[in-house]
């Protein structure tokens, strides 16, 4: 080996291992950032100009989008930005509010509904917004269940006379193995401190009095679900209970109807109204990015609980729903299979 070929190994060792080093590094600070919340500071979202505005007018019109299952989880690096987070939407909305020049938000609702806390998180936050600037919330294909859960935050709601929504109501359920395990011969030894601490385990038969404690959860939680509605709707909680709050899917047109919506039309007829509501007739639509950055260019920052992003490929083409178990869903029953 001649003197200049020994001379780019021994360049390009040196070249490898400082950026294997540096690699390295942007690592370690983005879990860091994760576990400590000090190295990821809240920087202002990017806008991008989706309808152009009057000339010299400074009003906005915020679009936002709510799509897919209403989830808590959180997806890891470059993954956050093609699944928004529940703390993203929330801090979209709370950018939309301080900006002066935003006078109303459209929000683009394409969601089954998802999970009761998640659900009810975005809707508190969709109603404080609404408290200071109008919210025109836009049902898109569906906007059911947990769905409509969060468009009754909104100051108005629109809907295309294709919407499939409603669905107010809750669901929860556990999966039965018991006589499987009998025919085959397996079985399982459960030691509790109480008599409910291991109730929905599908390695035995549910108790009785099982069914009633879970029924009350169900009931609790879809009678807060039923008082949402009745308060922002101004329909009494019977005449919704004898008539679309069943669990039942309605057309945008049947929301109308039952009113559930305000008016039908399309996305340009979300944007007129926040435009009336805002009194901003000359104002831009736009939509919110987050900035990019190398953590996010390179798929490192971390997951809230600290560990490292993982990447998983669903050969399903997000035809199945993964729904924990043991836990309560704004979800039509049709998407739990």
């Amino acid at each position: 080996m001649n003197k200049t070929t020994c001379g780019c190994l021994i360049a390009t060792l040196i070249v490898a291992l400082v950026l294997s080093i540096g690699f390295n590094m942007i690592q370690s600070l983005a879990l860091l950032g994760g576990a400590t919340g000090t190295l990821e500071p809240k920087t202002p979202l990017h806008e991008k100009v989706e309808v152009t505005g009057k000339e010299n007018s400074p009003a906005k019109i915020v679009h936002l989008d709510l799509e897919g299952i209403i989830s808590s989880m959180h997806a890891g690096g470059f993954l956050a930005e093609a699944l928004p987070s529940v703390d993203e939407l929330k801090r979209s909305l709370e950018q939309a509010v301080e900006d002066k020049d935003v006078k109303a938000i459209v929000l683009r609702v394409n969601s089954p509904g998802g999970e009761v806390t998640a659900s009810d998180t975005i809707y508190n936050a969709v109603k404080k917004a609404a408290a200071k600037k109008p919210v025109v919330v836009f049902m898109d294909s569906v906007a059911a269940s947990g769905g409509y859960y969060v468009a009754c935050g909104a100051t108005k709601v629109v809907a295309s006379e294709t919407t499939l929504t409603a669905s107010i109501g809750v669901i929860m359920e556990s999966m039965s193995y018991h006589e499987l395990f009998g025919k085959i011969g397996l079985g399982s030894q459960t030691f509790t401190s109480g008599a409910f601490k291991d109730t929905l385990s599908g390695a035995r038969p549910m108790r009785d009095d099982e069914k009633v404690y879970v029924q009350a959860l169900v009931n609790d939680m879809y009678d807060r679900f039923l008082g949402i509605v009745s308060e922002a709707r101004k329909v009494p909680k019977d005449v919704l209970k004898s008539t679309v709050a069943d669990g039942r899917v309605v057309t945008g047109r049947q929301a109308l109807a039952s009113k559930l919506v305000d008016q039908i039309g399309y996305i340009e007829d979300a944007y007129a109204l926040a435009k009336e509501l805002g009194k901003a007739p000359d104002a831009a639509v736009v939509k919110y990015h987050p900035a990019a950055t190398l953590l996010s260019a390179l798929g490192l920052a971390a997951s809230k609980s600290g560990a490292p992003a993982k990447i998983e490929l669903d050969l399903s083409g997000g035809v199945k729903t993964k729904l924990q178990p043991g836990m309560l869903y704004y979800l039509p029953g049709s998407y739990l299979h």
